[in-house]
C-alpha cells in the first residue's frame, strides 16, 4: 500500500448493514414482550432514546424503554423486576436465533439484514492509501458474521462489544486505530475519520480528541436507511449528528470514495 493519507474506522450497525428490521425489530419485540404487549416503541421513539447519547447498547436500550414505560404507569424502578439477563436472552433469541449455545447457528433476524456497502468499495479505499477497520457496539459474533460471512472480508480489524467500554468512551476507537497502525506500519499522527450513525458515535470522536489531541479526529455521520425519509425527519436526524460533532453527513458509506475522503481532509487542512 502506498503512503497512507488517513485512517478510516467504521461503525457497523446502520453503516455497514441495515439493522432497522433486525436489531431494532428485536429491541421492539423485547420491549413489547416485557410490557405484556402494551408498548412497542417506534423507530422514532428508539431514535429519540439514542439521541441522548447513552444507549448505544441495544440490550440496555431495551431495558431502559421497559423501565420508562412502567414509570409512565406510576411504577418506580426499584419496584420493578426487569432482569437484564432475561432481557438479553429474549433479545438474542429474536436477533440471533432460538438456539444460542451453537456458535455456528445463526437463524434469527440477523440473516435478513441488507448490506449497505460491498467489499469492493472497502478494498478500493485501501488500494488508494486509506486503510480501515471497525469499532462497533455489536457483539463480536454478530460483527464477525456480517464482516466475514456476508462481506467476505479476511481477518478485518475489529473492536467489538466484548473488547472495550461502550460508546461514547473512546477506548475502543483508540484500540482500533492502534491495531490499524501496527498492521500497516503507519505513523501515529495520521488523521482518523470515524464513520457512524448515532449521536454516541460522534461523541466518541469528541472524546478521542480530548485524550489524543495530537492528531486530527474527524466525525462523519451516516443517515441510516430508516432515517432517510420523510425529508423533515432526515433533516432533523442530520442536525442531531452535526450538533454532536459530525463535520459531514452522508446517506451511505459509498459516498466516501477515495477522492471524497481526500477532499474532506483537504477542506479541514489535514491533507499533507
Amino acid at each position: 500500500m502506498q503512503q497512507a493519507i488517513a485512517i478510516l474506522v467504521f461503525d457497523i450497525d446502520g453503516v455497514i448493514r441495515d439493522v432497522s428490521n433486525s436489531y431494532r425489530r428485536a429491541l421492539a419485540d423485547t420491549v413489547e414482550a416485557f410490557t405484556n404487549g402494551h408498548f412497542r416503541p417506534s423507530q422514532a421513539e428508539i431514535d429519540q432514546l439514542k439521541a441522548e447519547g447513552l444507549w448505544n447498547n441495544d440490550w440496555e436500550a431495551s431495558q431502559e424503554l421497559i423501565y420508562r414505560y412502567y414509570k409512565r404507569q406510576g411504577s418506580e424502578r426499584l419496584q420493578l423486576d426487569v432482569s437484564y439477563e432475561k432481557v438479553v436472552d429474549f433479545f438474542q433469541r429474536r436477533y440471533r436465533g432460538a438456539i444460542l449455545d451453537d456458535p455456528d447457528r445463526w437463524d434469527g433476524y440477523i440473516t435478513q439484514e441488507p448490506l449497505l456497502v460491498d467489499a469492493a468499495h472497502l478494498l478500493e479505499l485501501k488500494a488508494n492509501a486509506i486503510p480501515w477497520g471497525f469499532f462497533s457496539g455489536a457483539t463480536r459474533g454478530s460483527a464477525t458474521y456480517v464482516l466475514q460471512r456476508r462481506l467476505g472480508l479476511h481477518d478485518p480489524i475489529l473492536i467489538a462489544m466484548e473488547d472495550a467500554p461502550g460508546k461514547p468512551d473512546p477506548t475502543g476507537l483508540l484500540q482500533t486505530v492502534a491495531q490499524i497502525e501496527a498492521r500497516f506500519g503507519l505513523s501515529n499522527l495520521l488523521p482518523v475519520v470515524y464513520v457512524g450513525d448515532t449521536v454516541a458515535d460522534m461523541q466518541t470522536v469528541t472524546a478521542a480528541k480530548a485524550v489524543a489531541g495530537d492528531r486530527p479526529w474527524i466525525g462523519v455521520g451516516v443517515l441510516p436507511p430508516h432515517a432517510q425519509s420523510p425529508a423533515d425527519y432526515a433533516a432533523a436526524y442530520t442536525d442531531k449528528l452535526h450538533t454532536a460533532g459530525a463535520v459531514r453527513v452522508v446517506n451511505t458509506v459509498r459516498e466516501l470514495t477515495p477522492p471524497s475522503v481526500a477532499k474532506l481532509l483537504d477542506s479541514h487542512g489535514h491533507l499533507g
